[in-house]
């Protein structure tokens, strides 16, 4: 293996990866990079489909430098993670999942952004590949993304470009107790304590791969261990951002992303015991950082699960879920042609007995006018407003006089 300092090192950990690993390495050796920039730390978390052989093979004939470390299966992504950061010599480091592979031009485009930027984190655009991807986030390439107002928030899985020198000054790594969300947290706190993040948008730079035998970690554990995500990525969020409008921004995704999931449809099902562990696991996650900054950045629908879950009402939140999935439309109340606050009545709107506050229900701004008029007949219907406050603002205040008791009206 070469002494000299690669660029990046793309760290692979791999369990029961063939034959998706034959088109990950593929992938590496055919950017665009360059071999002798590139270094390969691959860790086989004990396969025994061969996943092993394939690695020792190609780290003997690649013109990349390729370090195979082989090891008994771990249980989770963390660990093999660990061990290939541990090893990594490159300026930056790429967790690449073996299932998964690059768009040709990734790492060279990706680097070449991060010594522009001077940022600690870079980020490439990301597709599918027989499953669901982030989206949001690739609008446009930009050398520093808010944190706070981007959509970054919402892609925090581990397939990104980290500089190595802020991985080893804050001796970050991955949490081997957490087998879900290990990632959410790994990057989240670079993004937090990192110097800035960068989005590559315009280059497809990863390929996020469904496998056809639906062997996804993501998808298999206990309830328990969502619940388990949620509640240190929440911990994560609370001890670097001060409380106020930024930590409502963030704190936004877990609820979202994480905690709510685990009371969709699917609630309805579930036994008794079950419901009432979910709503004992979520219960210590609302006291602590549930509140009104937050609840103001989701929708109706959502804000108001949510807010049955905190008052620890199944029954209520069982009503919501089945109305929910039954595809009906709330009532609007209260809302003008010109839109303004107003409210979707879902289950239990301005019911005294259940007693959740019509704020839960709330919609503000112009929504109406988006979803039924456009944007011309918006427009001269607010010039139409205009005139008419100016006419009445100009218009003489003319005396009327009401009549006295006991005279004609």
């Amino acid at each position: 293996m070469s002494t000299s300092e690669p660029d990046v090192t793309v760290i692979v950990g791999a369990y029961e990866a063939m034959p998706y690993l034959v088109k990950c390495l593929e992938s590496v050796e055919a950017q665009t990079l360059g071999a002798d920039r590139i270094e390969i730390v691959a860790v086989d978390d004990g396969s025994t489909d061969g996943t092993g052989e394939y690695l020792e093979e190609f780290a003997a004939r690649s013109a990349i430098a390729t370090r195979v470390v082989r090891q008994e299966n771990s249980g989770g992504p963390s660990g093999p993670r660990n061990v290939g950061l541990a090893l990594a010599r490159g300026r930056y480091v790429f967790f690449l999942d073996a299932d998964d592979y690059f768009g040709e031009e990734a790492l060279e485009r990706m680097v070449a952004m991060g010594d522009r930027a001077g940022t600690d984190v870079v980020l490439g655009k990301v597709v599918g590949v027989n499953r669901g991807a982030p989206k949001s986030m690739w609008k446009q390439t930009v050398e520093r993304a808010d944190l706070f107002t981007s959509q970054i928030k919402f892609t925090l899985s581990a397939q990104k470009l980290f500089r190595r020198e802020l991985l080893v000054r804050l001796g970050m790594e991955f949490d081997e107790g957490l087998r879900t969300g290990e990632d959410a947290l790994f990057t989240m706190e670079a993004y937090l304590r990192g110097n800035g993040v960068s989005i590559v948008a315009d280059y497809t730079c990863y390929y996020l791969v469904g496998r056809d035998d639906g062997k996804h970690v993501t998808k298999s554990g206990s309830y328990v261990l969502r619940f388990d995500s949620a509640r240190a990525l929440m911990g994560l969020i609370a001890e670097h951002v001060e409380p106020g409008k930024r930590r409502d921004q963030l704190m936004m995704r877990p609820f979202l992303v994480t905690l709510l999931p685990q009371f969709g449809p699917g609630f309805l099902k579930q036994s008794a015991a079950v419901k009432k562990r979910r709503m004992e696991l979520a219960a210590p996650l609302m006291a602590a950082h549930w509140n009104p900054g937050v609840a103001d950045r989701l929708k109706p629908a959502e804000r108001l699960r949510l807010h049955c879950i905190a008052m620890g009402r199944v029954d209520l939140l069982t009503e919501v879920l089945a109305f929910l999935k039954a595809g009906r439309e709330p009532e609007r109340v209260g809302m003008g042609l010109l839109g303004g606050t107003h409210h979707l009545a879902y289950p239990f709107f301005r019911d005294r007995e259940a007693g959740i506050p019509d704020h839960v229900y709330a919609v503000r701004g112009e929504v109406s006018l988006r979803h039924r008029l456009p944007p011309g007949v918006r427009r001269r219907l607010r010039k139409l407003r205009d005139s008419a406050v100016r006419w009445t603002a100009r218009r003489p205040v003319q005396r009327v006089e009401c009549p006295r008791a006991g005279e004609p009206g």
